[in-house]
C-alpha cells in the first residue's frame, strides 16, 4: 500500500502541475488507463491520484464516462461569487441580532476546527465542507430558509472554486484573519462592519481564483 500511495502522489503532483500548466483543457476526458502508460504504473495509483484532484475541485467524474478535467470560467466564476455577495450579505444582516451564545459558540467550534485541519495542511477534502459551515453557522439564525437554500446551492457550484482559492492562492492566512474577525463583529452586533468584511472576503476569494485562472491561460497561450 505505501508504494501505491507513492505512485499516487506522484501521479497526482504531475497531473495537476498540467492541469494548472493549461496543457489539459477545461473538459479534457482523463483516460485512466492512458494516463497508466504514461507514468508505467497501473490504473490503481492513477484512480487514486484523480481521486485527489477530484477533491481539490480540478477533476470531476462523470457517471458511466469517467473523469474530466473541470471547466474553469471566469465569468462563471464572477457570477457566482456576485450572488455570493448579494445573498450572504444579506442573510448576515437578518442573522447577527438574532446570534445567541449558543449560536457563536457553534461557529466558534466549528472555526477551531477548519483552523487545526488548514494549519496542519490534513482533512484538505474538509476544507471547503468547515468553511461552508463556519458561515452557515452565522447565516442560520436568520430564519430566512429560501435565501439558506439557495446560498446552499451557491456554494455547491463554488466549491471546486473555493479549494483551488484555499490551496493554490497562498490566501489561507487571509482567510484564517477574515474568519475570525467575521466572527468577533457579529459577536459584538456590528452588523454594517461584518457585513463589509464579508462583502470583501467573498470579493477577494474571487480576485484570487480570476488571478490563478487568468495565469494558466497565459501558461498555455502558444508561443
Amino acid at each position: 500500500m505505501a508504494t501505491f500511495k507513492t505512485r499516487a502522489q506522484f501521479v497526482a503532483d504531475d497531473l495537476r502541475r498540467r492541469i494548472l500548466g493549461g496543457e489539459f483543457q477545461g473538459g479534457t476526458q482523463l483516460r485512466q488507463d492512458a494516463l497508466a502508460s504514461d507514468y508505467d504504473v497501473s490504473r490503481i495509483p492513477v484512480r487514486e491520484a484523480l481521486l485527489t484532484l477530484e477533491s481539490e475541485g480540478l477533476v470531476e467524474f462523470h457517471a458511466h464516462r469517467g473523469a474530466f478535467t473541470t471547466e474553469l470560467s471566469v465569468a462563471k466564476i464572477r457570477e457566482l461569487f456576485d450572488l455570493r455577495v448579494l445573498l450572504e450579505t444579506y442573510v448576515l444582516r437578518h442573522a447577527i441580532a438574532e446570534l445567541t451564545e449558543a449560536d457563536l459558540k457553534k461557529a466558534e467550534d466549528i472555526l477551531h476546527k477548519y483552523d487545526e485541519a488548514l494549519d496542519s495542511g490534513g482533512e484538505i477534502d474538509n476544507w471547503s465542507e468547515y468553511n461552508f459551515a463556519f458561515h452557515q453557522a452565522l447565516y442560520a439564525p436568520a430564519n430566512l430558509p429560501e435565501t439558506l437554500s439557495l446560498i446552499s446551492q451557491l456554494n455547491t457550484k463554488s466549491d471546486r472554486y473555493i479549494r483551488m482559492q484555499l490551496l493554490y492562492t497562498q490566501e489561507i492566512e487571509k482567510a484564517e484573519r477574515e474568519h475570525h474577525g467575521l466572527l468577533d463583529l457579529a459577536r459584538k452586533g456590528q452588523t454594517e462592519e461584518a457585513c463589509e468584511l464579508l462583502k470583501v472576503h467573498i470579493q477577494e476569494a474571487c480576485a484570487g481564483i480570476v488571478t490563478l485562472l487568468e495565469e494558466r491561460a497565459k501558461r498555455a497561450e502558444p508561443l
